[in-house]
């Protein structure tokens, strides 16, 4: 476990696989909404020992990040969407380079889920040299995969707007619901995913001009058994990222001979032989 600091001097805790020594480039995992980073260890392990130095972390409030006093309750941690990826994010990138000698080697990005949508909020994201997204996509709602649109309506106009107010940040561990979450990143959540443009309906041109500029080479993996991400969503998140110009792949689980992918399934061991070296490759 390795600990650094936001710009705001929040303590945040990561994970770093591989030796600096020898890495050939840095690559930093952002999680998905709710996951902590230690469901990404496996493939973390995997990366490093194909010469990545590989970071991990949670944001604030989120796994080892969550400071002891709110291990029962995460009510006053202020934090959105934004500054998870603005100050937490940041910091994480930050630390990896450090890790690698200043500017000396390329980073790359892997973001699940989230973690692919934030990459054009980061102040220094023109830090990272290419881009991975795994199962990423805009979360509106009514473009959200068939199954899940009369689950969400429920949570996004029953659930979150009862407990928000009620426990002062959402509870979803004793919802059995996404995981416990700050009350500002909810919110702002909710509210992209209620917005057919998602975050750019908050964040307006300049953000859509933001999101345009970045040039980074971005590799989209997307499932055709995702049972969050439609296609109209993947296709959507990544017109944000314009300049980009990201390859779509969409893999069925029959492409690699399995049953079952997922949303959630990249990183489990079983793929290692199939699916994780496209990331590798690709990066390579």
């Amino acid at each position: 476990m390795i600990r650094f600091r936001a710009s705001d001097g929040f303590e945040l805790k990561g994970h770093v696989y591989g030796d600096p020594g020898t890495a050939r480039a840095g690559l930093l995992i952002a999680p998905a909404m709710g996951v902590e980073q230690r469901y990404y260890a496996d493939f973390a392990h995997w990366m490093a020992a194909q010469g990545w130095l590989v970071l991990s972390f949670d944001y604030r409030g989120m796994g080892a990040s969550r400071p002891a006093a709110m291990r029962g309750s995460l009510k006053g941690l202020e934090a959105d969407i934004r500054l998870w990826a603005e100050r937490d994010a940041s910091a994480a990138l930050d630390e990896l380079d450090r890790r690698l000698g200043v500017g000396e080697r390329p980073i790359h990005w892997l973001g699940h889920s989230l973690g692919g949508q934030i990459l054009g909020l980061l102040p220094n994201r023109e830090r990272v040299s290419r881009a991975v997204t795994v199962g990423t996509g805009s979360g509106y709602w009514r473009e959200n995969a068939a199954g899940l649109r009369r689950y969400v309506w429920w949570l996004w106009y029953v659930v979150v707007p009862l407990s928000l107010p009620l426990f002062g940040y959402f509870p979803g561990r004793r919802l059995r619901k996404v995981g416990d979450l700050p009350r500002g990143v909810m919110a702002q959540w909710r509210r992209w995913c209620l917005d057919r443009d998602y975050m750019m309906g908050e964040g307006g041109a300049a953000l859509r001009a933001q999101y345009a500029a970045l040039r980074t080479p971005m590799l989209s993996l997307a499932f055709t058994d995702d049972e969050f991400m439609s296609r109209r969503n993947t296709e959507s998140l990544h017109g944000f990222y314009a300049g980009a110009r990201p390859e779509l792949r969409r893999i069925a689980p029959a492409d690699i001979g399995v049953r079952r992918i997922g949303h959630f399934g990249f990183f489990r061991k079983h793929f290692e032989t199939s699916l994780w070296p496209q990331v590798s490759a690709w990066l390579a």
